[in-house]
């Protein structure tokens, strides 16, 4: 069995019992010695677990010069954290976030010597405001338990945080962002881990204290988020107008029926079958090697995303020095009605729907999916929503359209008269233009987005991707092979 040691989490002497003195050819031994190897297992499904192997020798001079030699191997792995600051949302999911703290991740954090400074959350945005205020630097970085919403304000933290102590303004949409060099963990315990789920692979909080024990690292891209030259929100899974804003907002009035809201919602907005006419125009994302409809999936070690980095770099050196003007040839402008409008800079998988709502969207590279779901009957509408949950190609309608965008702007019909600073850079832009039927079937003037699972009220909004802002304590999801346990002797850094 070939073990990576990057994949060893501890090493200790054992103390032999005497039934254990007695076990087979070690009863012939005066006095055996031992020490156990504790390392990562991996199952199926990209679930990892926590194994051990135990070594015996007659020789404790061996013995010891093993556990010394293990111990050098693992004090070289710089990139594992030592110290870390854990925030716990008691309240999120089911409730159980306290509980699965301190039975399946902090015993993990223990035996492998990673000490840990716990916050109980008590109110929202107590994690968010707490950073601002704590010594950052003695942490190698910050384990979020909870949902996707815990995750969401431990990044609003983190990032806002490093702008300030950079003196970015947050407000300008062109600012450039200095990037979180500190990592965010994550601990699911929410209702649906949405952002766990597409950067490990499962929602698993041993999996996930796993890749945190061992250093992995993940670089994610952030989408920003303002209106008016004022910031909003940050955004790293979904920003959805239409169908999935009005599905958040009408949950949000419902949340004493637990995760259950949001199928009750998610029926009654499918029912009520809303469109929204309005104007986006998007800048599309020339740097990138993929495209969304490549079924080329996002993976640990993503040659797309590394290509797509450097590219982006390069684009950003030869623009160095220049004062910088959009330029007006790369807007596409489209006005219509719509279904839904969706934004993602991940796949957006979970449990229920395995592929996401794009399953080529990559987490590095800089740029975001833009989904466009016009105007189209109920039945069309329902035959796009199954499609998430299967095999087939949930872009192959006539009514979805699907873009690489690395920035793009939106604002509604209802805005257009009163707003005219985002109407009239559209109105100035060549692109693509469509227009649907004159007759509508929406009653509602406008939507709210839903931004990472929090609602954004404003119809007029414009975001920007910024390039790998951050960093988590993940490894990207590995692909399948039928051993998931075998390791090829090419990587092996250890033998056992």
């Amino acid at each position: 069995c070939f073990v990576p040691t990057s994949e060893i989490i501890a090493v200790e002497e054992a103390e032999l019992h005497k039934k254990q003195r007695n076990i087979g050819k070690w009863q012939k031994m005066a006095k055996p010695h031992a020490f156990i190897v504790y390392y990562v297992k991996k199952a199926r499904n990209h679930r990892w677990r926590c194994s051990d192997v135990t070594f015996w020798s007659v020789d404790e001079h061996v013995c010891h010069q093993w556990i010394q030699v293990l111990k050098e191997l693992l004090e070289m792995q710089k990139s594992r954290p030592k110290q870390l600051l854990v925030y716990i949302n008691p309240y999120g999911g089911k409730r159980q976030g306290k509980w699965i703290y301190e039975q399946k991740v902090a015993p993990l954090f223990s035996l492998a010597s990673v000490s840990t400074d716990v916050v109980i959350t008590e109110h929202a945005n107590h994690a968010k405001d707490n950073l601002f205020e704590v010594n950052i630097n003695k942490y190698d970085g910050v384990v979020c338990v909870g949902g996707d919403g815990m995750f969401s304000e431990v990044m609003h933290g983190l990032i806002g945080r490093m702008q300030k102590d950079s003196g970015i303004d947050q407000n300008n949409p062109k600012a450039p962002l200095v990037q979180c060099n500190i990592r965010i963990g994550i601990s699911p315990a929410g209702s649906t881990d949405c952002i766990c789920y597409s950067t490990v692979g499962i929602s698993d909080p041993v999996t996930s204290a796993l890749h945190i024990i061992v250093g992995d690292c993940q670089p994610l891209d952030v989408s920003s988020v303002h209106h008016n030259n004022t910031f909003l929100k940050y955004s790293v899974s979904l920003l959805g107008y239409g169908f999935y804003g009005d599905i958040l907002k009408d949950s949000e009035k419902k949340r004493w029926m637990g995760p259950m809201r949001y199928d009750y919602s998610g029926f009654k907005t499918f029912l009520s079958h809303h469109c929204y006419e309005g104007t986006i125009s998007f800048q599309p994302a020339k740097h990138t090697l993929g495209s969304p409809r490549d079924k080329d999936s996002c993976r640990a070690g993503c040659y797309i995303c590394k290509k797509s980095e450097q590219q982006l770099a390069e684009q950003h050196k030869e623009c160095k020095g220049v004062k910088h003007e959009e330029d007006e040839e790369e807007w596409k402008v489209i006005k219509g009605k719509f279904l839904a409008i969706n934004a993602v800079n991940m796949s957006c998988a979970c449990p229920r729907s395995p592929k996401g709502l794009s399953p080529a969207a990559h987490l590095a590279d800089g740029s975001a999916d833009l989904i466009l779901v016009r105007k189209c009957s109920r039945l069309d509408f329902l035959r796009y929503l199954v499609r998430h949950t299967n095999q087939d190609d949930q872009f192959d309608f006539s009514f979805v359209d699907v873009y690489r965008v690395k920035s793009f702007q939106f604002t509604s019909k209802l805005l257009e008269d009163n707003e005219s600073n985002v109407t009239d850079i559209g109105k100035k832009r060549f692109g693509q233009f469509c227009r649907d039927h004159q007759a509508c079937c929406c009653n509602i003037a406008s939507s709210t987005w839903n931004c990472d699972g929090e609602t954004l009220d404003s119809s007029a909004v414009e975001v920007r991707v910024h390039c790998q802002l951050m960093k988590l304590f993940a490894r990207g999801i590995e692909e399948n092979c039928k051993d998931e346990a075998a390791y090829s002797q090419s990587s092996v850094e250890q033998l056992l």
